[in-house]
C-alpha cells in the first residue's frame, strides 16, 4: 500500500496529557519495565492479561469488589475466565458522584431540549428502580425498550441494570414484525415505549404499533408510556404513563450484586443471514471493555460531552450510554441528523460543546457530498475526537473532515461491532492518524489478520482475527444450549481464533484498513475483492449518491454488479459508466471493475444504517432473503429481483 504524511498528530507536550500516556507509566511501573511506544504496552496487555485489566479496572474507575483473581486461561476462549468472583453492578459505576454536573443533554429533532444533572438522572433510576421491584422485575428477568434515544430510555436501562435484570431496545421506526423477532425471542415482562418520535419534519404516532407488539408477546406483563410525539390521547389497555408508574417516594438506590459474566444485555444480530441472533453480553465485560475503549482509546474525560448519532437499535447507543460511567455527559439527538439540513449535528455540537462526535463513516461520506464545512460557520473548539463507524471511511472521509470539520481533531474510525459491544481495531490519542487507516489494534486483544490457512500475514489482504480471550466476548447466544450456533459463528473457520467477518490489510504503521464484510467479499476468477475498495472510488463522483456491489453467480464464475443511486438530474449513460470505470480500473485495478452497472431508485439497509449487501446479493442470484426484518426498507429488494439488465 502506498504510504501517506499523517493527517493529525498528537500533542503530548501539553498540561492535560491524554489518559493513554498516564496508563502506559502507570503499566510500566505495574509491569517493572518502561513501554516506549503503543506497541509495547499493547504487546504488554496480551502477554500478561491479568496484569492488564486489573490495571484497568482500578485505573478506569470500576465501582465493586474485582476479587482475588483476575483471569484463568484455557487453551479455549469459551472456556477461560476473567475476574471468577467479582462483585458488582454497573449502575453504582454508571452514577458514581452523582452531584450537579451534567449527566444527560437532550435535544429532539423539534427543537426541544432536556438537561438532566447526574444527581437528577440517579432520583430518576431510583423512582424507576421501586417501580419495577414492585411490578416483580428482579435478577434475570429480561426489560426492553421500544423507544427513541431519550433520557427516559437511559433511565430505564439504568435502572434495570440495579435490579440485576436484563436490558435490550429497538428504535421506534422498526415495524411490529421487527421487534417482535426480536423481543419474542427473549421473552421480556415489561416495555418501555414513546408515544411517537419525529424524523425528518414529521411526527409518528407509535401508539398501534407498541399495542400490536405486546399482544403478540404474551410474557409482556405491562407497558410504560412517556409522552413524547402524541397528541395525548388515552392510553390503550395494558399501558401505564411513565410520571403515573415511577414512584416519588422511592428510597435510595441500592443495587444488586452481581458477578462479572452475569448478564446485562441481549443485543440482536442484524436478521440479513437468517433469523436475529440473541447475542448476551456481560455486564461486567461490557463495563470494563467500554470504559478502555473510552478513556484509554478515546481519551475521555470527567466532564467531556459525547455525542453520538444512532439510534436504540445500534449497539452504539449502549457503548454512547457507558460513557456516563467515566463521568462524561451524553448528548442525545432523536431524528433525522439532516433535518432541517445537513449541519443540524455540528449546530448541536458547537451550542453544547461537544468533546466526542460519533458519526456513521456515510454521514460523513454524505457530508463530503453535500460540501458542508461547519470549520466555517460553527464554534467546535472543544471538539477533540471524531469518532466513525458503520462501514469503512473512505480516505476521501478522512481529508474531508480535517479539511472542513476540524483539522486539529483526532479522527478514530473505529471497527468492532454488536459481537463484542466494543471494538477490536480503533484510535489512539498517542499515535498519529494516517489517512484511509484505522489507527491500532485495541488494547488487551490479540488482533491480526490471517490467510485462509491460519497464517497472519501483513500488507496484503486478509481476515481480521482475535486470537486471545478477552471479557467482552458474548456470554452466549440464547437459544443455543450446547453453544454450537455461537462456536459457529466465531470459532467456525480457525479453531480457537474469532474471526470477525472483516475483510482488512494490516499496514506497515500498526494500523488497519478495512476493505468491506469478508462474507460479502467478491471472488470473480477466484480473486479476493473488498466491496470498499469500490465504493472508495465512487465516493469521487457527485452523480452518484450511493451504492452497493454484489457478485452474481453466472457460468461457473462470478462477475461484479454494481447498483448506483443518482443524484438528481444525473442520469446514468455511456459517459459516466465509463467515468465509474475508469475511476475504478485506475484506483483499485482492472479486476474491480464491474461487469455490469445499473441504476436503482432505493438501495436496501440495515435497521442500523448499514448497506444490506448480503440481501442484495441473494436477491439478485434468485436465493431466498433469510429474513427481511432486519432491513429498514424491505421493499427496495423488488428493485433487485430478477432484473433484465442482469439476465445477459
Amino acid at each position: 500500500m502506498r504510504s501517506h504524511p499523517p493527517l493529525w498528530h498528537p500533542d503530548l507536550t501539553g498540561r492535560t496529557p491524554p489518559l493513554l500516556h498516564v496508563f502506559q507509566a502507570e503499566a510500566g511501573r505495574v509491569a517493572r519495565t518502561r513501554f516506549n511506544t503503543y506497541a509495547d504496552l499493547h504487546s504488554w496487555s496480551v502477554r500478561d492479561p491479568a496484569a492488564f485489566w486489573s490495571l484497568a479496572w482500578s485505573f478506569c474507575g470500576v465501582q465493586g469488589d474485582p476479587g482475588p483473581v483476575t483471569h484463568i486461561p484455557d487453551p479455549d476462549p469459551l472456556k477461560a475466565q476473567f475476574f471468577p468472583r467479582a462483585r458488582l453492578n454497573v449502575t453504582d459505576t454508571f452514577l458514581k458522584n452523582a452531584d450537579e454536573r451534567p449527566a444527560i443533554i437532550f435535544v429532539g429533532e423539534d427543537g426541544r431540549r432536556m438537561l438532566w444533572t447526574r444527581a437528577e438522572l440517579k432520583r430518576e433510576v431510583e423512582m424507576l428502580a421501586a417501580a419495577m421491584r414492585a411490578e416483580g422485575i428482579g435478577r434475570g428477568d429480561r426489560v426492553v425498550g421500544y423507544a427513541p434515544n431519550m433520557p427516559q430510555t437511559v433511565a430505564a436501562t439504568l435502572a434495570t441494570a440495579s435490579l440485576g435484570a436484563v436490558w435490550s431496545s429497538s428504535a421506534p421506526d422498526s415495524g411490529p414484525d421487527v421487534v417482535v423477532d426480536r423481543f419474542g425471542q427473549i421473552a421480556p415482562k415489561l416495555m418501555f415505549a414513546a408515544d411517537g418520535y419525529f424524523y425528518g419534519g414529521k411526527r409518528f404516532e407509535t401508539r398501534d404499533a407498541i399495542a400490536e407488539v405486546a399482544a403478540r408477546i404474551p410474557s409482556v406483563r405491562k407497558v410504560v408510556m412517556w409522552p413524547y410525539a402524541g397528541e395525548g390521547q388515552g392510553l390503550p389497555g395494558g399501558m401505564v404513563a411513565y410520571d403515573r408508574f415511577r414512584q416519588a417516594d422511592a428510597p435510595d438506590l441500592t443495587c444488586a450484586p452481581m458477578g462479572f459474566r452475569d448478564p446485562l444485555y441481549v443485543m440482536f444480530s442484524s436478521g440479513t443471514t437468517g433469523k436475529p441472533k440473541c447475542i448476551e453480553h456481560s455486564g461486567g465485560g461490557t463495563l470494563l471493555r467500554t470504559m478502555v475503549e473510552h478513556q484509554l482509546h478515546a481519551d475521555l474525560k470527567p466532564g467531556d460531552r459525547m455525542l453520538y448519532h444512532t439510534t436504540c437499535s445500534w449497539m452504539m447507543w449502549n457503548w454512547q450510554v457507558a460513557a456516563l460511567a467515566s463521568e462524561a455527559a451524553i448528548v442525545l439527538f432523536d431524528g433525522n441528523p439532516m433535518h432541517p439540513d445537513a449541519g443540524r449535528l455540528f449546530a448541536i455540537a458547537g451550542a453544547e460543546q461537544v468533546t466526542h462526535l460519533g458519526v456513521s463513516a456515510k454521514f460523513i461520506d454524505a457530508s463530503l457530498k453535500r460540501r458542508i464545512r461547519p470549520a466555517e460557520t460553527r464554534d467546535l473548539s472543544a471538539l477533540r475526537v471524531v469518532l466513525s463507524t458503520g462501514s469503512p471511511l473512505s480516505p476521501g472521509g478522512f481529508d474531508h473532515v480535517y479539511a472542513d470539520w476540524k483539522r486539529d481533531v483526532q479522527l478514530a474510525s473505529i471497527c468492532g461491532g454488536t459481537d463484542i459491544l466494543g471494538i477490536f481495531i480503533g484510535g489512539c490519542p498517542t499515535l498519529p492518524v494516517h489517512r484511509g487507516e484505522i489507527q491500532c489494534a485495541a488494547l488487551g486483544l490479540d488482533v491480526a489478520t490471517f490467510d485462509e490457512r491460519g497464517r497472519a500475514i501483513t500488507g496484503v489482504a486478509g481476515e481480521l482475527v482475535c486470537r486471545n480471550a478477552h471479557p467482552s466476548m458474548p456470554t452466549r447466544f440464547l437459544n443455543d444450549p450446547d453453544g454450537a450456533r455461537y462456536r459457529a459463528a466465531y470459532f467456525g473457520m480457525y479453531p480457537n481464533v474469532w474471526r470477525q467477518g472483516d475483510f482488512a490489510i494490516q499496514t506497515e504503521h500498526g494500523g488497519f484498513v478495512i476493505l468491506g464484510r469478508s462474507d460479502a467479499t467478491l471472488n470473480p476468477g477466484g480473486v479476493r475483492i473488498g466491496t470498499a475498495e469500490i465504493y472508495r472510488q465512487l465516493d469521487r463522483l457527485e452523480d452518484v449518491t450511493d451504492a452497493v456491489v454484489v457478485g452474481q453467480d453466472i457460468d461457473n464464475d462470478v462477475r461484479v454488479v454494481l447498483f448506483v443511486m443518482l443524484a438528481g438530474g444525473a442520469v446514468l449513460d455511456e459517459a459516466l459508466i465509463d467515468r465509474i470505470r475508469a475511476g475504478i480500473r485506475k484506483n483499485a485495478s482492472p479486476r474491480h471493475v464491474p461487469a455490469k452497472i445499473i441504476a436503482v431508485a432505493d438501495i436496501p439497509r440495515t435497521k442500523s444504517g448499514k448497506t444490506a449487501e448480503l440481501a442484495v446479493r441473494d436477491a439478485v442470484n434468485n436465493q431466498p432473503v433469510r429474513n427481511i426484518s432486519g432491513l429498514a426498507n424491505p421493499e427496495a429488494l423488488e428493485l433487485f429481483k430478477n432484473h433484465p439488465d442482469l439476465k445477459t
